[in-house]
């Protein structure tokens, strides 16, 4: 249990995990939430740690503690999540705590198993199990029952690619895209321009001002693909961006609740996520 207790101090929702794992659209899914008649369905795609990390399951327990909300946390890895080991290491809860030099031999021994589980979890299996478990939700929802999905990390670039005009899906007779809205947190991995260009719903995107891993330049390539989309006269929906300090990399996932900067990106990224399905669900 040490592990999980310690994966949980990396949250600001102190306790354990409070809804339920059951069978949704062909994934094993963490559903807690209003059941009987939400406002609005929360997909969430995790990082690369998935339903092990109890972090992701309380940030689900977060988003339904309003009751407007019916929130869905697929494991689109299948039950093949990374492991726990590697978050201590690559995001651990308080980055103060561990030298330079564990760090780097910590990552340094994760290589193989990083580079097997990249070959396991391709881009384009992946990709097809994140919209097709969409298309089933989209299909059997009624369609004044929205839908926002928000990504952390490895799911952001999937989120945000939810948000693309290419998916959509056939419901009462119209094409209609798989979400209403999304939020991509952190997101690796983005294949520029595709990824983010072309979309069809709203977006917001926040980005960590010291995140080592996927650098603040990126909000720049992205707006500068969006300026130049609009340049050439296509209407894009709203894209929102949000910078965060000192925003280290899992900042909206396993920022340290004890530091007071770090506190303040969990507060503020999860406000984040609220707002925006506030805003456009």
């Amino acid at each position: 249990m040490s592990g999980h207790e310690e994966c949980i101090k990396g949250s600001i929702h102190r306790g354990l995990p409070q809804g339920k794992e059951e069978m949704i659209h062909g994934l094993n899914t963490y559903v807690i939430g209003n059941s009987e008649n939400p406002r609005g369905i929360i997909v969430i795609y995790s990082d690369g740690f998935g339903l092990g990390l109890p972090n992701n399951k309380l940030i689900a327990d977060s988003y339904a503690k309003s009751g407007e909300w019916l929130v869905y946390l697929p494991d689109f890895f299948k039950g093949d999540a990374m492991g726990l080991k590697l978050a201590d290491i690559a995001i651990p809860i308080d980055k103060s705590q561990q030298s330079s030099l564990s760090y780097y031999t910590g990552l340094l021994a994760h290589v193989p198993t990083m580079v097997a589980w990249n070959l396991r979890n391709k881009f384009e299996p992946t990709n097809k199990t994140c919209m097709d478990f969409l298309k089933a939700l989209r299909e059997q929802t009624p369609l004044k029952k929205k839908i926002g999905i928000v990504g952390f990390c490895w799911g952001g670039r999937y989120a945000i690619r939810a948000a693309k005009r290419e998916y959509t899906v056939k419901v009462d007779g119209q094409e209609v895209p798989l979400v209403n809205a999304a939020v991509g947190l952190h997101p690796s991995s983005l294949a520029y321009p595709v990824d983010v260009e072309d979309l069809a719903v709203p977006v917001s995107f926040g980005w960590g001002e010291e995140d080592k891993f996927i650098k603040i330049e990126q909000k720049g390539q992205v707006e500068a693909i969006h300026e130049k989309a609009r340049a050439a006269g296509e209407k894009l929906p709203e894209i929102e961006h949000k910078v965060y300090k000192p925003g280290r990399h899992g900042f909206a996932v396993r920022g340290n609740p004890d530091d007071p900067a770090e506190r303040r990106c969990l507060e503020e990224s999860e406000k984040q996520v609220l707002t925006w399905f506030d805003r456009w669900l």
